[in-house]
């Protein structure tokens, strides 16, 4: 018999050696290589390469030759609409054929219903395979129908016509599904999960390294040559990150990210990698009884009403991906109970909270080293965008003082280490969604009025060059 091969894999970065290490040569990361045993016999490519001659191409008798860059013909990539305007944009604007899509997320935040919920959609046009290594037949069946009341206008789950577009397999091995593949020649490929596939290749429990990465490579073969759209939905560890090699988001195309806190009612959905269109985008949704609704205008619903007379709360003008909103900033400054004043954030990163109470301790003077701060991203939003820091020392002093804003400013800045307040992009965007809004002032930069037509805006723009004026135009 023919001896199994061994290689050593950095689950960190997936740099390969035929030794063990204590260390990964590559990341330098102490503890990260795992074993990877690959029999001899390669049964998954013969399933491969029987998968793509069913699908009318045979790579056997293909050869690739180097290729001018005069003589390609570069055109723009056909999309997919995966009727679901949220998932387009966060895609780049619809699927890519051939793409080989990860979408990973906690469990329980609703990465099953989302995709569930658009294939629902999509059947009516696109040929669907639906593979589930987790639940069985009739559980997805039950899913599909609390699904389709949201869906019964454009799609019902026992109409024949689409019916026979949508096709369930509850399946873990990958040479089985091949087969499956084969025969039904999908335009869309959907796994769930990738952690419960395994292959005949290696011998490993399913969801193992090796198991991952070997599965991951032969649907990658499928995609790219067969011109077949995959989906993948991954597990998360208890630090967050998707769950298996770090070799797998190097292998697919697009990693979207499925974000939020069970105990609210919003759902992000992120793009972490994407090479068919921008990683800034940003989808959100509702987590309602009967699925996930698209939120077409968040700022209506993250920004509350009852807010007049309320201190700590400011307002701040955002943009994410290609869409502005407005959200809310919490804080709450009171006296350090124990001696050691607390830190708490939670949607903003902890270091740059400490950076801005630097900056009002040391350029405007306010004494916050003796008391605790908290800041809170109403909405359970996670928000990077660097605008957000005037409003963040706006909420502290508001809460510091004890006194309310006005209800009706909001404002957007960068705070720099100096005091002074630069400038942000895409300022336009954000004036005109605070004045669709009803605001009467925004306060930005001093810079970014350079160039701006101001008699086109009914919102009375306030420019501030340094902190200590946001804070006399804010508190007087």
């Amino acid at each position: 018999m023919a001896k199994d091969k061994i290689q050593y894999v950095c689950d960190n970065c997936g740099q390969e050696t035929s030794k063990w290490l204590g260390r990964c040569p590559a990341c330098g990361q102490w503890g990260t290589m795992k074993e990877f045993r690959v029999k001899e016999e390669q049964p998954s490519s013969a399933v491969v390469r029987a998968a793509l001659q069913a699908a009318g191409g045979d790579p056997g008798k293909r050869r690739n030759l180097p290729k001018r860059m005069s003589h390609i013909v570069a055109q723009k990539e056909p999309r997919i609409d995966m009727q679901d305007a949220e998932l387009n944009r966060v895609l780049g604007g619809g699927l890519v054929p051939g793409s080989l899509v990860l979408l990973g997320g906690e469990p329980g935040i609703g990465k099953s219903t989302l995709v569930l919920q658009t294939v629902l959609q999509l059947a009516r046009t696109r040929r669907v395979l639906y593979v589930s290594g987790e639940e069985s037949e009739r559980q997805i069946k039950l899913r599909a129908e609390r699904l389709s009341s949201i869906h019964n206008s454009q799609f019902t789950i026992d109409n024949p016509s689409s019916d026979e577009n949508l096709l369930l397999l509850c399946e873990t091995s990958l040479e089985e599904i091949f087969n499956q593949v084969a025969e039904v020649q999908p335009d869309l490929l959907v796994i769930d999960s990738i952690q419960t596939i395994s292959t005949d290749t290696v011998d490993s429990s399913p969801g193992s390294l090796s198991q991952i990465r070997e599965c991951a490579a032969s649907l990658l073969k499928y995609a790219k040559t067969g011109g077949v759209s995959i989906l993948l939905i991954g597990h998360i560890t208890k630090e967050g990150t998707l769950a298996g090699p770090k070799v797998l988001e190097h292998i697919v195309d697009t990693v979207l990210q499925f974000e939020g806190d069970q105990h609210y009612m919003y759902r992000i959905l992120r793009s972490i990698k994407n090479r068919f269109g921008n990683t800034s985008e940003l989808g959100i949704y509702e987590m309602r009884h009967d699925g996930l609704r698209q939120v077409t205008n968040p700022s209506e619903l993250l920004l509350t009403d009852n807010r007049d007379g309320l201190s700590g709360v400011a307002i701040a003008s955002s943009i994410e991906g290609v869409r502005p909103f407005l959200i809310e900033t919490q804080a709450l400054v009171s006296t350090a109970a124990y001696g050691t004043a607390q830190r708490s954030t939670i949607g903003f990163e902890g270091r740059r909270l400490n950076m801005l109470l630097a900056v009002l301790e040391k350029r405007v003077g306010f004494k916050l080293a003796q008391k605790d701060v908290f800041l809170n991203i109403a909405g359970g939003l996670r928000v990077t965008d660097p605008a957000l820091d005037l409003s963040v020392i706006a909420a502290v002093l508001s809460s510091n003082v004890d006194a309310p804003l006005d209800s009706d400013v909001c404002m957007a800045g960068e705070v720099g280490l100096s005091g002074e307040i630069r400038p942000v992009s895409r300022i336009e965007q954000r004036i005109a969604e605070a004045q669709k809004l009803g605001f009467k002032r925004i306060l930005i930069p001093a810079h970014n009025m350079a160039g701006l037509d101001t008699q086109r805006y009914k919102i009375q723009l306030v420019p501030v060059r340094k902190v200590s004026e946001a804070v006399r135009e804010l508190f007087g």
